[in-house]
C-alpha cells in the first residue's frame, strides 16, 4: 500500500497554500475552482496573498458538475496559454477532477478523450495542490477523475497514479457553508467508499482497517456535522473520513454500488452520493453469502446487535435495518420516490451497469439476472 500524496490539516488557506507553492518553487499557478468559491472570503484572502507574494496565477472558474471533456479541453487551453507551472483546485469533487483533467491535457496534449483509453499517455504533469471543500468524493486522494462524454451521456473514469496530488490540503472552515442537503450526499457517499473498499476483491487486511475506521467516523460524526453544521470540530472529522476514503479508492476501489451511481446518475441526473446510499442495501444483501463476517462487522459499526447465530440472510438484514437507520433517521436523506423514477425504469439499465468499469470488484460473480435484482431494490 502506498500513499504519495502529503496531507495537510490547517485552518489557513491563503497561508497555506502559499507554504506550499514555495516548496515547490511554483511561481505560476492555475487555480480552478468552483465560480461561487470567487466570492467566498478564504478564497479572496488566499489570492491577496499570492498578490502580494508576487506571485502570478489564473484563475479558471469554468467547472460545471460532472465535468464534460469540452470543460476540460478548454481550461487546459488556457492552463498552456498562460504557461503555468502548477495548479491549485479548490472545491467539490467536480473541481477537483477537473483540474486533474486540465493539468493532463496541459501538461501532456491532445484532449482529455485520448486518455479514456490509453491512461499510458499520462506522465509530466505539474503539481498540484487539491483542497476540497466537501467531505465525500476523496478527489484530492484519488488516482482516478470522471469525465462526461456528451455526445453518449457516459461518464467515462480515467485511472492513474500520475494523476495524484501532490498536496492534499483539508480546511474544514472551508465545510462550514456547506448546505445540509451536500453535507449529507457527501458524506455517505464517503460512507460508501469505505463499505464497498471494504467488500471489494481488491481489499486487503490493512484497507479493512482503514475502512472500517472510516465508516466509524462517519457514523459518529456525520449526524451532528448535518444538524450543526458550524461545528468544526465534526466537520473535521467527516473531513478526515473523506479523505481516508477517496485514499481507499486507489487501495480497493468500490463495487456495483458505484457502478449503479455511475449509470443511473448520468441518465437521471440523481445526485451521486444519494445514489450510491440507495444503491448499498440490496448490495450488502447480495454479497452476504460470500462475505457475512464483514457485511456483520459493518452492521456492528452501524450499532446493530447480533447474537452469533445467524445466517448470511440474517446478518444482512439485521445490517441492512441498521444503515437504513442510519441514512434515513440519523443522518436524513429524503427518500428515493422524491425522485419520481420507478425501479422497472431503473431495470432497463442492468445491462450497463453489469458492465461498468467497477462492478468487475463485487465479489459475487454478477448476471444480468442479480444486477436487475438490484435495480428493483435501489431505494
Amino acid at each position: 500500500m502506498q500513499q504519495p500524496v502529503k496531507v495537510v490539516v490547517e485552518h489557513d488557506l491563503a497561508k497555506s497554500v502559499v507554504k506550499l507553492l514555495q516548496l515547490e518553487n511554483a511561481k505560476r499557478p492555475f487555480v480552478v475552482l468552483d465560480k461561487f468559491l470567487l466570492d467566498v472570503d478564504a478564497v479572496k484572502d488566499m489570492l491577496q496573498a499570492l498578490k502580494d507574494q508576487g506571485i502570478d496565477y489564473q484563475v479558471y472558474a469554468g467547472i460545471v458538475p460532472d465535468p464534460p471533456a469540452s470543460v476540460i479541453n478548454s481550461g487546459a487551453k488556457e492552463m498552456k496559454d498562460f504557461g503555468a507551472d502548477s495548479v491549485i483546485a479548490i472545491g467539490g469533487g467536480s473541481s477537483l477532477d477537473g483540474a486533474k483533467g486540465i493539468n493532463i491535457v496541459a501538461s501532456d496534449g491532445g484532449k482529455i478523450e485520448d486518455y479514456v483509453k490509453n491512461e499510458d499517455g499520462i506522465h509530466d504533469l505539474k503539481p498540484l495542490i487539491s483542497v476540497p471543500t466537501t467531505a465525500g468524493t476523496g478527489s484530492e486522494m484519488s488516482n482516478a477523475l470522471v469525465v462526461t462524454d456528451t455526445t453518449t451521456h457516459e461518464k467515462n473514469a480515467i485511472l492513474s497514479d500520475k494523476m495524484l496530488s501532490d498536496y492534499a490540503l483539508l480546511v474544514p472552515e472551508l465545510t462550514l457553508s456547506l448546505p445540509k442537503k451536500q453535507t449529507i450526499a457527501s458524506g455517505l457517499d464517503a460512507f460508501s467508499h469505505a463499505a464497498e473498499g471494504y467488500l471489494s476483491t481488491l481489499s486487503s487486511p490493512v484497507c479493512d482497517a482503514i475502512c472500517e475506521k472510516i465508516m466509524f467516523l462517519q457514523y459518529n460524526y456525520l449526524p451532528g456535522a448535518v444538524a450543526d453544521g458550524s461545528n468544526l470540530e465534526l466537520r473535521q472529522r467527516v473531513l478526515v473520513a473523506a479523505d481516508l476514503a477517496g485514499w481507499m479508492l486507489n487501495q480497493s476501489g468500490t463495487i456495483v454500488a458505484h457502478s449503479e451511481a455511475h449509470v443511473l446518475g448520468t441518465k437521471y441526473h440523481f445526485v451521486h452520493g444519494e445514489a450510491v446510499a440507495y444503491a448499498l442495501p440490496a448490495v450488502l444483501k447480495l454479497v452476504a453469502p460470500v462475505e457475512p463476517k464483514k457485511v456483520k462487522e459493518i452492521g456492528k459499526i452501524l450499532n446493530a446487535h447480533f447474537d452469533g447465530n445467524e445466517t448470511p440472510a440474517e446478518i444482512a438484514d439485521i445490517t441492512v435495518k441498521a444503515y437504513k437507520h442510519f441514512r434515513d433517521d440519523m443522518v436524513g436523506l429524503h427518500p428515493f420516490a422524491d425522485y419520481g423514477v420507478s425501479n422497472d425504469e431503473l431495470a432497463k439499465n442492468a445491462d450497463e451497469v453489469l458492465h461498468e468499469r467497477f462492478a468487475g470488484n463485487t465479489p459475487v460473480k454478477l448476471t444480468l439476472d442479480n444486477v436487475t435484482e438490484l435495480l428493483k431494490h435501489f431505494g
